[in-house]
């Protein structure tokens, strides 16, 4: 049942049709230019006048549907032919005998892409709304509340169950908002950003416990404007938080104390901070308390500054003996690197955790102090000569990007990531690809960046070769994933034409009762063809006739 009455309060939220957006759709038809805005102007009136006439739907219902859907409606006018003086007539004719999908009109109406899946939306074989009329109920609840009706697609894509429930259902959840101390606007902004509150049973109360502590006890509300746009980008930053932390109800004082920053920076600017200290592999809610706790390092620049990577453990207190160790190690990853690759090079020295947790448990201003006293860190002299002849080359830019592909991994800027990056083959994109790959497959973040020291050639290789030969070591031969790290050189050799006959002409070996020593898998794949018969005449004198006649195959090519 639609609602009838609608106060003039809410003809503000009435837009008309983009100029711009209907001579665009219009470009390929064969209405002449002088006449498409009147076109326009007469097809959205005729559409009205049907929604409200012939559908029986409220005036100001037609009249929101047919002035913002407009590609909807030019996807008509361009069925209907054309002629200056009669057009109106003519559409009015057209929808006489051509009823049209209401739905489609609905869902563009209220800010739903309609070139971004909105005919997914679709009710399934249900084209009025008097076959699925709580769709329609349940807007006109919304707007006599006081939304915007072109931001109501927001709800719909977030949670599609609030247009299910009923007037009523919405009205009393609503006036239940609002006895937290919030009025109209105040709760429209906040169920823009939190839509889940209006589809879900139980999640408000800690939701609205947490937002009148922010907005009235920390008076937040005092700095933001009185209208829906301003509480809506306002609940989008908080928004951020909690969609790290998740818990309701438990982060209203932290952030009220923290209330300045969401007046202080944008919602994009917040997201990419969060995930800036996201990618140190720490638990999303740990980031949630470290930057309410810590706003300070909302203000640092994550991106360019250099950063030696001694300096910095040394100066977080790493002590000289563990110092020694980390260099000895992971010599790959000192030297410098930008500060936006500093969460990577944390995990390829394993030490991320040690040092999130460092800056959550109140030493943040060890890493402000260090980017204050150090603005000006010099590159290692190896490096900047390795540097100056890949920006003499020819392919500067392709050894560049595999060289800043090694630094985003948390290789240092020193003499080795030079080495490494020229016997590294594929594009940036194609090199990431391979190694996420092998995170994805279980490897543990530095323990990838030691493989890709000691063996550059595993991301040489596709991401089904990579993953053919890791089930054959891990599957079938059970060998775990950490034992592969050391002995990584294996993975580049050809599964089918090498790593398969030896491993076989090893185990014929064993069943033999030839082998008096022990050899390893690692060790017997990865040496060269003469020395691998060397070994097989060592064993025996005739093993090597029979490697070669009943096991060897010869390489088709020599790719991995």
């Amino acid at each position: 049942m639609f609602m009838n009455l609608f106060p003039k309060i809410f003809l503000r939220h009435i837009s008309t049709t983009s100029t711009t957006t209907t001579r665009k759709l219009l470009k390929s038809s064969k209405i002449p230019n002088r006449y498409q805005k009147l076109v326009v102007r007469q097809a959205q009136k005729v559409l009205t006048d049907y929604l409200h006439e012939t559908r029986c739907l409220p005036f100001v219902l037609a009249d929101q549907i047919g002035k913002n859907s407009p590609i909807s409606l030019v996807n008509l006018i361009v069925k209907v032919d054309f002629s200056a003086s009669v057009f109106s007539r003519n559409f009015e004719k057209y929808l006489r005998y051509h009823p049209i999908n209401e739905f489609e009109f609905f869902f563009e109406s209220i800010g739903i892409d309609y070139n971004n899946g909105a005919s997914g939306l679709l009710p399934v074989n249900k084209v009025f709304f008097s076959e699925d009329g709580s769709i329609l109920d349940a807007a006109c609840a919304l707007l006599v509340f006081g939304f915007p009706w072109d931001k109501l697609g927001k709800l719909y894509e977030e949670c599609s169950s609030i247009f299910r429930r009923s007037p009523e259902e919405l009205k009393s959840k609503l006036c239940e908002f609002k006895k937290y101390g919030f009025g109209n606007v105040e709760v429209v902004g906040i169920c823009l950003a939190f839509p889940n509150i209006l589809g879900e049973e139980d999640e408000f109360d800690g939701l609205f416990t947490d937002l009148r502590s922010v907005f009235l006890d920390f008076e937040l509300a005092r700095s933001v404007e009185e209208n829906i746009d301003s509480w809506h980008e306002v609940c989008r930053k908080i928004r951020v938080f909690y969609n790290l932390n998740g818990e309701k109800g438990k982060l209203g004082e932290l952030i009220g104390r923290a209330k300045a920053i969401f007046i202080e920076y944008g919602e994009d600017e917040l997201i990419q901070k969060a995930d800036y200290f996201c990618r140190f592999a720490v638990k999303k809610e740990e980031v949630a308390l470290l930057l309410l706790k810590a706003p300070e390092l909302l203000n640092l620049d994550l991106q360019v500054p250099l950063i030696s990577v001694s300096k910095l453990l040394k100066h977080f207190g790493l002590s000289p003996k563990i110092l020694e160790d980390v260099s000895k190690k992971y010599d790959h990853v000192l030297g410098t690197n930008k500060m936006d690759n500093l969460p990577n090079v944390m995990r390829a020295l394993d030490l991320h955790e040690w040092f999130f947790n460092k800056m959550k448990d109140g030493n943040h201003n060890l890493l402000l102090s260090y980017l204050a006293s150090h603005p000006n860190e010099e590159q290692d002299e190896e490096y900047q000569a390795g540097l100056e002849k890949v920006c003499a080359s020819r392919s500067q830019n392709h050894r560049m990007r595999k060289l800043n592909f090694l630094h985003g991994l948390g290789f240092g800027e020193n003499a080795l990531t030079i080495d490494i990056a020229a016997r590294l083959h594929g594009n940036r994109w194609e090199l990431q690809k391979r190694s996420e790959f092998l995170l994805h497959l279980g490897f543990e973040f530095s323990d990838l960046c030691i493989m890709v020291k000691r063996t550059p050639k595993i991301l040489n290789q596709k991401t089904q070769v990579i993953d053919k030969k890791v089930k054959f070591f891990c599957q079938e031969l059970g060998i775990p994933l950490k034992c592969l790290t050391p002995m990584a050189t294996v993975l580049i050799y050809n599964l089918e034409d090498r790593i398969k006959p030896r491993h076989r002409f090893l185990m014929w070996l064993k069943e033999k009762s030839l082998l008096v020593e022990k050899y390893s898998i690692g060790t017997v794949i990865s040496c060269s063809s003469n020395r691998f018969v060397d070994l097989a005449y060592k064993i025996h004198p005739a093993a090597p006739k029979h490697w070669f006649e009943q096991f060897y195959i010869p390489p088709n090519t020599h790719k991995c």
